[in-house]
């Protein structure tokens, strides 16, 4: 059933917002140089690797598809990149991947390897579902960036502080996950993503 839902609200989303995403995609390309779009290996269910889609939100760095991430640095990102993660208008892209299959509306965020080598008995239950475009810590860790740019060490406060709580909320949605639990998480996250845009 979830499936079949995530299935069929993906297709609409990509059809209904595709004049979105062509405006946005012209900005991106007029604004910066390089692609529209990013693509960057993550780890979803049971630890297979995928390519997730995102809008382009900061200069073209070498090898950064294949699992690059530079916790709480914001050196690289682009005016209309920080509006685009500010309303997180850059995550929609992954409907695609949604429809695909590889993700889900609602689960666990996918990571780049390099952080699902951390803990990895609890990455192990995490990837025994799909992950999502929005999970309850998304919402609670929406201004993840600004916490780590103000850490002494942002690597050593994602891997000591930031990834332990994810995972903490992450290990009870693969729990307690349901359908109506799910949509209490859509609705949530829309009002958050409303509030920044207004």
């Amino acid at each position: 059933m979830k499936r079949v839902v995530d299935f069929v609200l993906s297709a609409l989303g990509l059809i209904v917002l595709s004049p979105l995403f062509f405006i946005i995609a012209v900005i991106v390309s007029l604004t910066s140089p390089g692609p529209a779009f990013f693509r960057q290996f993550r780890i979803g269910r049971n630890g297979c690797s995928f390519k997730m889609l995102k809008f382009r939100t900061m200069t073209v760095l070498q090898d950064a598809e294949k699992g690059s991430f530079e916790a709480g640095s914001s050196a690289r990102v682009t005016r209309i990149g920080r509006v685009l993660r500010q309303t997180k208008l850059d995550e929609l892209p992954q409907l695609w991947n949604v429809l695909k299959g590889d993700m889900a509306l609602v689960g666990p965020r996918p990571e780049v390897r390099k952080w699902t080598l951390v803990y990895p008995e609890r990455w192990a239950f995490v990837h025994k579902v799909r992950p999502g475009i929005t999970d309850p810590a998304a919402i609670a860790f929406r201004n993840e960036e600004d916490i780590l740019a103000a850490a002494s060490d942002p690597e050593k406060a994602y891997r000591l502080e930031v990834l332990p709580k994810k995972l903490d909320m992450y290990e009870m949605y693969v729990k307690t996950r349901s359908f109506s639990g799910d949509l209490k998480i859509i609705c949530r996250t829309l009002y958050e993503v409303l509030n920044e845009i207004l």
